[in-house]
């Protein structure tokens, strides 16, 4: 069996394994604090508290539907979805645990076995420690933004790594396109996923530098946080705030209807991106 083979099998079935526990420990209702709003919000498609959880709400509305009209039976099929994001969370991880693990060995696929237990080993402890940490398992049985989250900030990390193996190979940057594309998935989750920016900031650098040095590894750092900062205030807060402006000037100004400047805002910010994209190409 070759090695990324038992990697993907050994990765399952650590997820599969956490995600059998966390079903058999769901929370059967409703948990008490923020799980009632937001299985509530979800099940009608309602807004939830600031800043709003818009793609998390949608997910779980669709495995409120396997309760198959049954209302008592709703809150418990969306701790079901949670009990299966962390599942595949654990997946990830592991995937990323063994990524490191075979850097850190610097070894090739022609490894002895050994090594290979030496990798795996290290794998499945850490994914299962985590998969049963307080804190994790807590969130993984009931509605919570936080399961999500983690699988959003897992695929982000793991996607990382994969770039950083096929780095000088043609294509690779479509990895970090992937990374980007998560990430603004997962903003309409919960805003912890942004927190993985410093680090890819630091493994890109690690990959990019020819000279690694203290100096660069701050300065690496730096921009990673002001990339943080740049995507927190300036994408998710400024543009809806500017497209706001934009709508009273509209409104109050030009005399037009109520979210014209806003239909304006969404159709100028579009054009930027589609011009983007075609300039990038």
């Amino acid at each position: 069996m070759t090695y990324n083979r038992l990697n993907s099998l050994l990765g399952f079935a650590c997820g599969l394994i956490a995600t059998c526990v966390y079903i058999a420990t769901v929370e059967k209702t409703v948990s008490w604090w923020d799980c009632g709003e937001f299985i509530a919000c979800a099940y009608k498609l309602e807004v939830a508290h600031q800043p709003g959880a818009p793609l998390f709400l949608l997910i779980q509305n669709i495995f409120s539907n396997l309760a198959l009209g049954n209302k008592g039976q709703i809150a418990y099929w969306m701790n079901i979805g949670s009990a299966v994001c962390s599942g595949i969370t654990v997946t990830f991880l592991f995937w990323t645990i063994t990524a490191i693990a075979k850097k850190l060995l610097n070894k090739d696929k022609q490894a002895p076995l050994s090594t290979y237990l030496q990798i795996f080993g290290a794998g499945v402890v850490g994914a299962m420690a985590f998969s049963f940490s307080d804190s994790f398992w807590y969130s993984a049985v009931e509605s919570e933004v936080y399961a999500m989250s983690s699988l959003c900030t897992a695929v982000v990390f793991w996607a990382i790594l994969k770039w950083e193996v096929r780095a000088d190979e043609d294509g690779s940057d479509r990895w970090l396109v992937f990374i980007a594309f998560v990430m603004g998935l997962s903003i309409g989750v919960h805003l912890l996923n942004l927190l993985a920016i410093p680090a890819i900031a630091m493994v890109v650098y690690f990959r990019r530098a020819r000279q690694v040095n203290a100096k660069g590894t701050i300065k690496a750092f730096l921009v990673g946080v002001l990339i943080l900062g740049a995507v927190l205030w300036g994408i998710i807060q400024w543009l809806v705030g500017l497209a706001a402006k934009v709508d009273l000037v509209f409104v109050n100004s030009l005399g037009m209807g109520f979210g014209t400047g806003i239909f304006f805002s969404c159709l100028l910010l579009g054009g930027l991106i589609i011009y983007g994209l075609y300039y990038s190409y």
